[in-house]
Formats: C-alpha cells, sequence, structure tokens
C-alpha cells in the first residue's frame, strides 16, 4: 500500500543511532558532549544565538543552531508537503467526508494529553515551573507510529490509513502550535511580510508565469525551458529568504520553508503519504522531496546526536508528566473523541475497523519522539527541566512496547 517501510527503517536507524551516541556519550561524558552540542562554528555570525564570549556578547552559530533551526526546515518541509497534497490535492487523504472521524479524533489527541499534563502538573504544584511544556505531549511520531502501527495491525489494517491520517492532522497541529505559541524571540510580524512575498513572487514568477506563457501549447516550452535551467534554484533563494523571515520575525526559524511549499509546482492527484505511485511523478515538489531524502535522513540523525543527550540523573516530575500526557492523555482523548465522532455524529470507522482499534491506534499514537523532543527543546531553556522533558519525550517510544501487548491481549487480527 505505501513505500514508507523502507524510509521508516532508515529513517529510524540513523535517528535512534544518533540518540543513542548522544545518550551514552552524556551519561560518559557530559562535558565534552555539551563542548560539541554548543561548538561555536561562527562569532559574530549574522544569524545565530547570543552568548558571551571573551566577556562580550556576541551572535554565535552554535552546531545547535545549525541544526535544530536551520537543517531541520529541511525536515518539517517534507512533513508539511505531505500535509499539504492531504489537504489541498485531489484525493488528497484529509478532503471530504472520510476525513472527519480521523480529524476530530486528532483534536482528542491534542486536547487529552494537555489536560493530563496540565492536570498533573496543578495537582503537583508545578504550573509555574513546567506549564509552558504543555504542548510536548501533543506530538505524534509519523514514522515511528507507522512502523509500529503495522507490526501492530498488519500491512492492509484499515487502521493503519486511520492512523496515517490522524498523524497527519496531528503534524499540522503541531507546526501550527509552534508557530503561534513557542516564539524564538521578540515577535516581530512585519518581518513575515519578507516570506509572504518571497512565496508570492517565486509563485508568480516561476510557476504561474511560465504556464501561462506557454497558453496550452503543446511540449510546454515556457515551462519546460524554466525547468531546465532554473531548476531549483528559485525556490531555493525563495527558501532562504522565508526562512531569514522567520528568524527576524522572532517565529521558529525551522518553519520558515512552510509558505514555499504550496508555491512549488506540484501534481494535481495526492496518492496518499509516501505512496509508492510518487516515485513517478516527475513535477517538482516531488522531485525535491526525493532528493532530500538522504540529507534529511542525515539532518534527523544530527538532530537526536545534539537533542537526546540526557543524562540520566536528569528525570524528574517533568519526565513523567510528559510520559503521562503521551501514554494516558493521547490513548485517552483519541478513544473518546474517535468514539464520539463515529458513533455520536454517525460519521463512522473504515469497513473493517471496529471502535475497540480506537485505544489502540491511541497508544500508538502516543510515540512522539521527535516532534516532542524538538518542542521540548524550544518550550524550556536549557537546564534541568528541558533535560527532564526531553527525557520524557524518548521514553515515549515505550508505547511500542505498550502497543503490542495491548494488541495481544485484545486479540488483534493482523491484516497482511
Amino acid at each position: 500500500m505505501y513505500r514508507i517501510w523502507n524510509f521508516v527503517n532508515e529513517y529510524s536507524l540513523l535517528l535512534i543511532g544518533g540518540a543513542l551516541i548522544a545518550l551514552v556519550w552524556a551519561n560518559v561524558d557530559p562535558d565534552s558532549y555539551h563542548h560539541l552540542v554548543h561548538y561555536a562554528l561562527w562569532v559574530d555570525a549574522p544569524i545565530g544565538v547570543m552568548e558571551e564570549h571573551d566577556g562580550a556578547l556576541h551572535r554565535v552559530l552554535t552546531l545547535h543552531f545549525l541544526i535544530n533551526d536551520g537543517l531541520m526546515a529541511l525536515f518539517f518541509a517534507m512533513a508539511a508537503k505531505e500535509v499539504w497534497e492531504a489537504v489541498a490535492l485531489s484525493g488528497g487523504s484529509l478532503r471530504g467526508r472520510k476525513a472527519l472521524t480521523p480529524l476530530i479524533a486528532t483534536l482528542g489527541g491534542m486536547a487529552g494529553p494537555v489536560a493530563v499534563y496540565l492536570g498533573l502538573a496543578a495537582v503537583l504544584g508545578m504550573l509555574d515551573t513546567v506549564g509552558r511544556g504543555w504542548a510536548i505531549p501533543t506530538a505524534t511520531d509519523i514514522a515511528f507510529s507507522y512502523l509500529v502501527g503495522r507490526m501492530v495491525f498488519g500491512a492492509r489494517h484499515p487502521a493503519i490509513g486511520f492512523l496515517l491520517l490522524l498523524a497527519i492532522a496531528d503534524d499540522a497541529g503541531g507546526l501550527a502550535i509552534l508557530a503561534v505559541f513557542y516564539p524564538s524571540g521578540e515577535v516581530a510580524p512585519a518581518w513575515l511580510l519578507l516570506s509572504l512575498v518571497a512565496a508570492v513572487g517565486v509563485w508568480f514568477g516561476a510557476n504561474w508565469l511560465p504556464r501561462r506563457l506557454d497558453g496550452g501549447r503543446a511540449g510546454r516550452p515556457v515551462s519546460t525551458w524554466v525547468r531546465r535551467y532554473l531548476g531549483v534554484w528559485p525556490y531555493v533563494v525563495a527558501g532562504a529568504l522565508s526562512w531569514y523571515g522567520f528568524y527576524c520575525a522572532g517565529l521558529h526559524p525551522a518553519l520558515g520553508l512552510l509558505p514555499i511549499v504550496p508555491a512549488i509546482p506540484h501534481s494535481e492527484h495526492d496518492f496518499g503519504i509516501f505512496a509508492e505511485h510518487e516515485c513517478y511523478n516527475t513535477d517538482l515538489l516531488n522531485s525535491i522531496e526525493h532528493a532530500l531524502k538522504i540529507p534529511v535522513q542525515l539532518i534527523l540523525m544530527g538532530f537526536g546526536l545534539v537533542n537526546a543527550g540526557v543524562e540520566f540523573g536528569a528525570i524528574s516530575a517533568p519526565t513523567w508528566l510528559v510520559v503521562a500526557g503521551l501514554v494516558i492523555g493521547k490513548p485517552l482523548g483519541i478513544t473518546l473523541f474517535g468514539w464520539f465522532a463515529a458513533r455520536g455524529l454517525g460519521l463512522g470507522l473504515p469497513q473493517g475497523m471496529a471502535l475497540r482499534d480506537l485505544p489502540l491506534v491511541g497508544i500508538v499514537a502516543a510515540i512522539g519522539f521527535t516532534v516532542a523532543l524538538f518542542v521540548a527543546a524550544v518550550a524550556f531553556p536549557a537546564g534541568a527541566v528541558q533535560d527532564a522533558a526531553k527525557m520524557g519525550a524518548l521514553f515515549s517510544l515505550g508505547s511500542a512496547v505498550l502497543a503490542i501487548v495491548a494488541a495481544r491481549l485484545l486479540r488483534v487480527e493482523r491484516v497482511q
């Protein structure tokens, strides 16, 4: 059904490999690990973080900033590509009535973790210190969830499609949360005009205008010339300008490529997330995605390396708040909202999927890992609370074991 299997295997190995190296390194020699993470690649750089060097403040481009704020923009652009196609293109999986139940379940999968996290934090009297991390357990890692879902349900079980729709919608919500609630600095919205101008300009000059000048002629000579001689460069320039606009606006620059994605020439039909048929598409958007596959895998390995290095002594209350939000709140929210949509609103479930599958989908979706790590890194400043929250994101991988055990107890039949 999907060609995502090989992608997930490679993605998983590299990302987990980077995370494991970081964990071991941070617990064996924390000083050298943190020296690497915050290594100054360029002092007095035009972009970066403000740090003290030689008794004065300088803008420094560190390895952590380069990966988290710069290179991770390519990862979020790939996620945005799937969301865009699912929403905007003909056959998109988030279009029409068929998507309503998983979309409503997604709301529960985000509201449930927030309620559990903030509720427990309030009971413990920790809202002031950890309240800002409420969005960490809302995350769902698409690739890892798919991998575990396939193990639990089998490749052709209808719950897999439900899970993917939910994960895509969750990613869309997560991107919105990052943009609105976690600015990277003092917000200066006027700079977003630069991103808007870059997106509209490249869409008009390199996409709409060439097609207009073609005038329906066979072979599309103008569009062909633009593609052959300019290639991706107009979009690279527009992407750089949009990224800089987000950076100067105070929004997290890792989201800076999102306005450019809809401007890139794309297929007219969506075959599904990472669908096999997409490998035959020659549109520029899919070609860019295919070209970015290996670089993004390496970036994710680097992301795991610079973010997952947490000492085990950092495990504390924020760790368990994140875990509780994911492992309790997400299955509970998905089950309640999914049941309400399917039965209360009469929207139903995909044929072959039963209500008893909803809690299991929720447990699988509780794997937050990649996005949860990212949100933890922006929700809290570097220190004990951030490290504890990151450990909770890492522990969310344990949902895989819970899902397999629950599937056995519920006697879920795998559909191959």
